[in-house]
């Protein structure tokens, strides 16, 4: 458990080591591509920290790096061509930023600093808490994002087809500022991390104050 914690707190990938933020601030447009992007990530850093731990102690240090993108890469690709044949819709949302995954310093960091060196349950453990934690981020902005520049919250759209439930929330804030189409924008992606950022370091902060 306490793996887990670690990667969705002290060592969350978006908050505290500031790794993923291109998909982190493109994709958070709305809800239900902001939670989808994040459970794929985990299943690679899940997948990919399992393969490695168990393949590390033949992989040599000067090929370590490419032997774990390779293994990334082909786990991504499996990822995109199931999306592709089962949610084309939600493939065609996430776009480039599911190729890009292969190159995510999140994956490969976990990898080299995690993976190679520790056994396979710490490791998997740690790929599901990175992955919780920068799935949570995402969730976060992408309901913050959605809520205030479009008054809705969906939950299911893209993959309905799968579901074969749309469900999407209507919000009315009854009031003429709302929605505000900054948040649809990529500065609004800017300004809704810059606040979490900082409302999560000032928390932080206060907890450390509080123990010391």
């Amino acid at each position: 458990m306490k793996r887990i914690i670690n990667g969705i707190v002290n060592e969350n990938p978006v908050l505290v080591l500031l790794l993923g933020l291109c998909s982190a601030l493109a994709i958070t447009n709305n809800f239900e591509n902001s939670y989808i992007m994040g459970i794929c990530v985990t299943i690679v850093l899940i997948c990919s920290n399992l393969i490695v731990s168990l393949i590390s102690k033949y992989v040599t240090k000067n090929v370590e790096i490419p032997v774990y993108i390779l293994i990334i890469s082909t786990l991504v690709t499996v990822l995109e061509i199931l999306l592709k044949e089962y949610v084309n819709p939600l493939y065609k949302v996430l776009g480039i930023y599911l190729p890009l995954i292969v190159v995510n310093c999140i994956v490969l960091g976990r990898a080299l600093s995690v993976a190679s060196k520790e056994n396979v349950k710490n490791s998997v453990l740690d790929g599901l808490g990175v992955g919780l934690g920068y799935t949570v981020v995402l969730m976060v902005l992408g309901l913050i994002r959605e809520v205030l520049g479009n008054e809705t919250i969906t939950i299911m759209k893209e993959i309905s087809n799968i579901t074969h439930h749309e469900i999407i929330l209507k919000i009315n804030f009854h009031s003429d500022l709302f929605p505000i189409n900054i948040f649809n924008k990529p500065a609004g992606a800017f300004i809704t991390l810059a606040c979490l950022l900082a409302l999560f370091n000032y928390i932080r902060g206060g907890n450390k104050n509080e123990s010391n």
